[in-house]
């Protein structure tokens, strides 16, 4: 019979292993938290008040999680550090190593000095889809043309790659200078967009500085919504098999290949 005093002793080392095994397990990795790469503003007087125009991108670090139920905070400030507006703006999810360019406005009645862009910490969805099943959506054809206001036009068309139409797309174009700085950007929507039958987008940015001289245009499309349930019902569906086009020739008789592996025999 083993003592009780050994019976104690070998629990207490069992325990101890045990402990020391679980301890050596790797942790559970942090989700990274999103980053605002890059964000610009423009102050433009507009009757007795001010337009207020803002863009930014923001960029998800994690490969396999959605971001949702984002909210960008602005807040305009005047000279004296006083506050002057401050306004909560709703983002879409972003996706799973992805980016999301965003742009929006408001009217400020005192002329704000300074406009910061800030957002709260993204709540996270692990993708129920390989990130490869998550296509871009195609843009194509843009123009950006110059108004006699100094407004900016952008057109062009967004595809869709998958089998089910997309409900509502969001279009986001950001304005460049030849350097690549971010100088404002505007967005749009598309509604209905099936596959093979390209919608035409139009846009207008406003309030870039007078004198700005932009340098190349960045449209993306997305998903519109605050989670992930558009995109990931778009994937679950399936894409369209890159190549659709039927060949119009008629089929060989023969294989090519044969016809040469028997010329070189011969």
């Amino acid at each position: 019979m083993i003592p009780r005093s050994r019976i104690v002793s070998l629990l207490a080392l069992g325990a101890i292993c045990l402990a020391g095994c679980s301890s050596e397990e790797p942790a559970q990795q942090q989700l990274k938290p999103l980053t605002l790469m890059e964000q610009a503003s423009n102050v433009v007087k507009s009757g007795d008040a001010y337009a207020v125009t803002w863009s930014g991108v923001l960029a998800n670090g994690n490969p396999w999680h959605f971001g949702e139920h984002v909210v960008a905070t602005v807040v305009g400030k005047d000279a004296g550090g006083r506050e002057v507006f401050r306004m909560d703006q709703p983002l879409d999810a972003v996706p799973p190593g992805g980016s999301l360019a965003f742009t929006g406005e408001t009217t400020a009645t005192a002329k704000p000095a300074k406009v910061n862009v800030e957002y709260r910490p993204a709540q996270w969805r692990q993708a129920s889809r390989v990130p490869s099943a998550f296509r871009p959506f195609p843009v194509s054809r843009v123009q950006t043309i110059r108004q006699k206001d100094g407004s900016y036009l952008v057109t062009g068309y967004v595809a869709n790659p998958y089998r089910l139409p997309a409900s509502s797309l969001v279009v986001s174009a950001l304005l460049r200078d030849a350097g690549g700085k971010l100088l404002g950007g505007g967005s749009t929507f598309v509604d209905d967009v099936q596959a093979g039958r390209p919608p035409r987008f139009i846009l207008t940015v406003t309030g870039l500085p007078a004198g700005s001289k932009v340098g190349r245009t960045e449209v993306t499309a997305r998903t519109w919504g605050s989670t992930a349930r558009p995109y990931e019902e778009l994937a679950m569906g399936g894409a369209m098999p890159m190549h659709t086009v039927k060949p119009t020739t008629e089929p060989f008789q023969t294989d090519r290949g044969s016809e040469l592996l028997s010329g070189s025999s011969g």
